[in-house]
Protein backbone atom coordinates (compact mmCIF):
# COMPACT_ATOMS: atom_id res chain seq x y z
CA UNK A 1 0.00 0.00 0.00
CA UNK A 2 1.35 3.90 -0.94
CA UNK A 3 0.67 6.58 1.60
CA UNK A 4 1.15 9.69 -0.43
CA UNK A 5 -1.89 11.52 0.50
CA UNK A 6 -0.88 12.89 4.10
CA UNK A 7 0.17 16.13 4.75
CA UNK A 8 0.99 15.75 8.28
CA UNK A 9 1.81 12.36 8.95
CA UNK A 10 5.02 10.64 7.17
CA UNK A 11 4.64 7.07 6.62
CA UNK A 12 7.87 5.11 5.88
CA UNK A 13 8.31 1.32 5.95
CA UNK A 14 11.42 -1.13 6.57
CA UNK A 15 10.49 -4.78 6.14
CA UNK A 16 7.39 -5.68 7.94
CA UNK A 17 7.58 -2.60 10.44
CA UNK A 18 5.71 0.58 9.19
CA UNK A 19 6.97 3.73 11.64
CA UNK A 20 4.06 6.63 11.44
CA UNK A 21 5.56 9.69 12.70
CA UNK A 22 3.12 13.02 13.19
CA UNK A 23 4.70 15.59 11.02
CA UNK A 24 4.35 19.27 12.42
CA UNK A 25 7.31 19.65 14.05
CA UNK A 26 7.09 23.39 13.74
CA UNK A 27 4.02 23.18 16.18
CA UNK A 28 5.31 20.30 18.57
CA UNK A 29 3.46 18.15 16.35
CA UNK A 30 -0.23 20.04 17.73
CA UNK A 31 -2.76 18.67 16.26
CA UNK A 32 -5.51 20.86 13.50
CA UNK A 33 -8.26 19.72 11.48
CA UNK A 34 -6.24 18.29 8.80
CA UNK A 35 -4.27 16.01 10.87
CA UNK A 36 -7.34 15.05 12.95
CA UNK A 37 -8.81 13.88 9.80
CA UNK A 38 -5.42 12.45 8.99
CA UNK A 39 -5.29 10.56 12.09
CA UNK A 40 -8.67 8.98 11.44
CA UNK A 41 -7.54 7.43 8.45
CA UNK A 42 -4.23 5.85 8.70
CA UNK A 43 -4.47 3.28 11.57
CA UNK A 44 -7.87 2.01 9.47
CA UNK A 45 -5.58 2.06 6.62
CA UNK A 46 -2.37 0.23 8.14
CA UNK A 47 -4.78 -2.42 8.96
CA UNK A 48 -5.68 -3.23 5.46
CA UNK A 49 -2.08 -3.87 4.63
CA UNK A 50 -1.53 -7.46 4.78
CA UNK A 51 2.81 -6.75 4.66
CA UNK A 52 2.88 -5.07 8.13
CA UNK A 53 4.23 -7.15 11.18
CA UNK A 54 4.75 -4.37 13.55
CA UNK A 55 4.14 -0.38 13.99
CA UNK A 56 5.71 1.90 15.46
CA UNK A 57 3.92 5.59 15.98
CA UNK A 58 6.47 8.48 17.03
CA UNK A 59 6.84 12.23 16.70
CA UNK A 60 9.14 14.21 14.81
CA UNK A 61 11.63 16.86 15.82
CA UNK A 62 11.57 17.61 19.74
CA UNK A 63 7.56 16.40 20.97
CA UNK A 64 5.52 13.35 20.40
CA UNK A 65 2.52 15.55 20.36
CA UNK A 66 1.49 18.54 22.02
CA UNK A 67 -2.44 17.65 21.95
CA UNK A 68 -4.46 19.96 20.22
CA UNK A 69 -3.34 23.39 18.70
CA UNK A 70 -4.09 26.41 20.54
CA UNK A 71 -4.08 28.62 17.43
CA UNK A 72 -7.14 26.11 16.15
CA UNK A 73 -9.25 26.50 19.14
CA UNK A 74 -8.19 30.95 18.86
CA UNK A 75 -10.00 30.31 15.34
CA UNK A 76 -12.78 28.18 16.73
CA UNK A 77 -13.74 30.44 19.53
CA UNK A 78 -13.50 33.50 17.61
CA UNK A 79 -15.82 31.92 14.60
CA UNK A 80 -13.46 31.49 12.16
CA UNK A 81 -13.69 28.15 11.71
CA UNK A 82 -16.07 25.23 12.92
CA UNK A 83 -15.58 22.89 15.45
CA UNK A 84 -14.08 19.57 15.40
CA UNK A 85 -17.36 18.09 15.86
CA UNK A 86 -19.12 20.52 13.11
CA UNK A 87 -16.85 19.01 10.50
CA UNK A 88 -18.17 15.08 9.32
CA UNK A 89 -14.58 13.06 9.93
CA UNK A 90 -14.07 9.64 12.26
CA UNK A 91 -13.28 12.35 14.92
CA UNK A 92 -11.42 11.48 18.43
CA UNK A 93 -13.60 8.26 19.09
CA UNK A 94 -13.06 6.96 15.44
CA UNK A 95 -9.01 7.76 15.73
CA UNK A 96 -8.88 5.59 19.30
CA UNK A 97 -11.22 2.86 17.88
CA UNK A 98 -8.78 2.88 14.60
CA UNK A 99 -5.78 2.30 17.34
CA UNK A 100 -7.45 -0.80 19.42
CA UNK A 101 -8.96 -2.41 15.95
CA UNK A 102 -5.26 -2.49 14.42
CA UNK A 103 -4.34 -6.34 14.50
CA UNK A 104 -0.32 -5.87 14.40
CA UNK A 105 1.12 -4.33 17.57
CA UNK A 106 2.08 -0.74 17.70
CA UNK A 107 4.79 0.70 19.66
CA UNK A 108 4.46 4.15 20.78
CA UNK A 109 8.20 5.39 20.61
CA UNK A 110 7.88 8.88 22.60
CA UNK A 111 10.50 11.23 21.55
CA UNK A 112 9.54 14.30 23.28
CA UNK A 113 6.47 15.38 25.61
CA UNK A 114 3.16 13.79 24.73
CA UNK A 115 0.16 16.14 26.29
CA UNK A 116 -3.61 15.89 26.00
CA UNK A 117 -4.52 14.08 22.68
CA UNK A 118 -0.79 13.34 21.69
CA UNK A 119 -0.42 11.44 25.64
CA UNK A 120 -3.67 9.62 24.46
CA UNK A 121 -2.80 8.48 21.46
CA UNK A 122 0.54 6.93 22.63
CA UNK A 123 -0.74 5.45 25.64
CA UNK A 124 -3.83 3.55 23.45
CA UNK A 125 -0.68 1.77 21.78
CA UNK A 126 0.84 -1.72 22.72
CA UNK A 127 3.95 -0.59 23.96
CA UNK A 128 5.31 2.82 25.12
CA UNK A 129 8.95 3.79 25.11
CA UNK A 130 9.76 7.23 26.23
CA UNK A 131 12.82 9.08 26.05
CA UNK A 132 14.30 10.19 29.19
CA UNK A 133 13.50 13.71 28.30
CA UNK A 134 9.35 12.99 27.65
CA UNK A 135 7.00 14.11 29.89
CA UNK A 136 3.40 12.82 30.16
CA UNK A 137 -0.68 14.47 31.25
CA UNK A 138 -3.61 15.95 29.73
CA UNK A 139 -3.80 19.42 30.44
CA UNK A 140 -6.94 20.25 29.14
CA UNK A 141 -8.09 20.69 32.46
CA UNK A 142 -5.68 23.80 32.38
CA UNK A 143 -7.64 25.03 28.94
CA UNK A 144 -11.42 24.96 31.01
CA UNK A 145 -11.72 22.11 29.30
CA UNK A 146 -12.74 18.34 30.36
CA UNK A 147 -10.48 15.49 28.80
CA UNK A 148 -13.27 14.03 26.82
CA UNK A 149 -10.59 12.59 23.74
CA UNK A 150 -10.07 9.74 25.84
CA UNK A 151 -8.15 11.11 28.81
CA UNK A 152 -10.83 10.41 30.96
CA UNK A 153 -10.54 6.67 29.86
CA UNK A 154 -7.28 5.48 29.30
CA UNK A 155 -5.35 7.10 32.67
CA UNK A 156 -7.79 5.38 34.53
CA UNK A 157 -7.60 1.93 32.76
CA UNK A 158 -3.88 2.11 33.77
CA UNK A 159 -3.62 4.25 36.72
CA UNK A 160 -6.72 3.70 38.63
CA UNK A 161 -9.23 6.41 39.92
CA UNK A 162 -7.00 7.84 42.41
CA UNK A 163 -3.78 8.83 40.18
CA UNK A 164 -6.64 9.48 37.37
CA UNK A 165 -8.29 12.18 38.98
CA UNK A 166 -5.10 13.94 40.60
CA UNK A 167 -3.17 13.86 37.08
CA UNK A 168 -6.56 14.83 35.17
CA UNK A 169 -7.56 17.48 38.09
CA UNK A 170 -4.49 19.29 38.09
CA UNK A 171 -3.59 19.24 34.52
CA UNK A 172 -0.35 18.19 35.88
CA UNK A 173 3.16 16.71 33.23
CA UNK A 174 5.14 14.17 34.85
CA UNK A 175 8.17 12.87 33.58
CA UNK A 176 9.43 9.82 32.04
CA UNK A 177 11.05 8.02 34.81
CA UNK A 178 8.17 8.98 36.83
CA UNK A 179 5.72 7.72 34.46
CA UNK A 180 7.25 4.50 34.04
CA UNK A 181 7.70 3.71 38.44
CA UNK A 182 3.78 4.23 38.04
CA UNK A 183 2.91 1.58 35.43
CA UNK A 184 1.47 4.48 33.13
CA UNK A 185 4.12 3.61 30.22
CA UNK A 186 6.45 0.55 29.34
CA UNK A 187 9.96 1.84 29.43
CA UNK A 188 12.48 4.65 29.64
CA UNK A 189 15.84 4.80 27.53
CA UNK A 190 18.77 8.02 26.38
CA UNK A 191 16.92 9.40 23.74
CA UNK A 192 19.19 8.60 20.96
CA UNK A 193 18.51 4.80 21.85
CA UNK A 194 14.62 5.26 21.01
CA UNK A 195 14.56 4.22 17.74
CA UNK A 196 16.71 1.46 17.89
CA UNK A 197 14.76 0.29 21.55
CA UNK A 198 11.54 0.61 19.44
CA UNK A 199 12.59 -1.27 16.16
CA UNK A 200 14.10 -4.18 18.69
CA UNK A 201 10.97 -4.70 20.36
CA UNK A 202 9.18 -4.74 17.29
CA UNK A 203 11.66 -7.37 16.23
CA UNK A 204 10.84 -9.39 18.78
CA UNK A 205 7.29 -9.12 18.87
CA UNK A 206 7.02 -9.73 15.19
CA UNK A 207 9.23 -13.22 15.50
CA UNK A 208 6.65 -14.46 17.07
CA UNK A 209 3.54 -16.38 15.84
CA UNK A 210 1.97 -13.92 14.10
CA UNK A 211 -1.65 -15.18 15.25
CA UNK A 212 -0.83 -15.65 18.71
CA UNK A 213 0.37 -12.37 18.95
CA UNK A 214 -3.08 -10.76 17.60
CA UNK A 215 -5.27 -12.68 19.32
CA UNK A 216 -3.29 -11.95 22.56
CA UNK A 217 -3.46 -7.97 21.77
CA UNK A 218 -7.29 -9.12 21.25
CA UNK A 219 -8.22 -10.13 24.49
CA UNK A 220 -5.68 -7.48 25.89
CA UNK A 221 -8.04 -4.63 24.24
CA UNK A 222 -11.22 -6.46 25.12
CA UNK A 223 -11.34 -4.51 28.51
CA UNK A 224 -10.31 -1.30 27.03
CA UNK A 225 -12.82 -1.36 24.44
CA UNK A 226 -15.79 -1.86 26.89
CA UNK A 227 -14.07 1.24 28.95
CA UNK A 228 -14.29 3.31 26.11
CA UNK A 229 -17.92 2.16 25.22
CA UNK A 230 -19.11 3.35 28.59
CA UNK A 231 -16.53 6.65 28.97
CA UNK A 232 -15.89 8.08 25.42
CA UNK A 233 -19.75 9.50 24.68
CA UNK A 234 -19.68 11.08 28.38
CA UNK A 235 -16.38 12.38 28.02
CA UNK A 236 -16.94 13.86 24.51
CA UNK A 237 -20.46 15.38 25.43
CA UNK A 238 -19.05 17.19 28.77
CA UNK A 239 -16.09 18.31 26.80
CA UNK A 240 -18.48 20.02 23.92
CA UNK A 241 -20.22 21.44 26.98
CA UNK A 242 -17.07 22.90 28.06
CA UNK A 243 -15.45 24.36 24.75
CA UNK A 244 -19.01 26.86 25.37
CA UNK A 245 -18.01 28.33 28.55
CA UNK A 246 -16.42 31.56 28.97
CA UNK A 247 -13.47 30.18 31.33
CA UNK A 248 -12.47 28.28 27.98
CA UNK A 249 -12.35 31.32 25.90
CA UNK A 250 -10.30 33.14 28.76
CA UNK A 251 -7.79 30.20 28.98
CA UNK A 252 -7.29 30.55 25.38
CA UNK A 253 -6.64 33.96 25.48
CA UNK A 254 -4.42 34.11 28.04
CA UNK A 255 -2.38 31.67 26.11
CA UNK A 256 -1.94 33.54 23.74
CA UNK A 257 -1.65 37.00 25.99
CA UNK A 258 0.91 35.08 28.27
CA UNK A 259 -0.68 36.14 31.12
CA UNK A 260 -2.52 33.96 34.48
CA UNK A 261 -6.15 33.77 33.41
CA UNK A 262 -9.35 35.25 35.55
CA UNK A 263 -11.69 32.42 35.43
CA UNK A 264 -15.30 33.43 36.59
CA UNK A 265 -16.69 29.90 37.06
CA UNK A 266 -19.19 30.53 34.09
Amino acid sequence: MAYDDYEFIEVTRDGGVLTVTLNRPERLNAVNPAMLEELGRVFHEVNRDSGVDAIILTGAGRAFCAGGDIDEMDKRNAGEQPHDWDVPRPGRHGILQGLLDLEPPIIAAVNGDAAGLGATLALFCDVVVAADVARFGDPHIRLGLVPGDGGTVIFSHLLGLPKAKMLLMTGDLIDAAEAERIGLISEVVPREDLIETALSIAGRIARNPRLAVRWTKLALNRRLKEEMLLGMEVGSALEWLSVNTEDHAEAVRAQREKRLPQYTGR
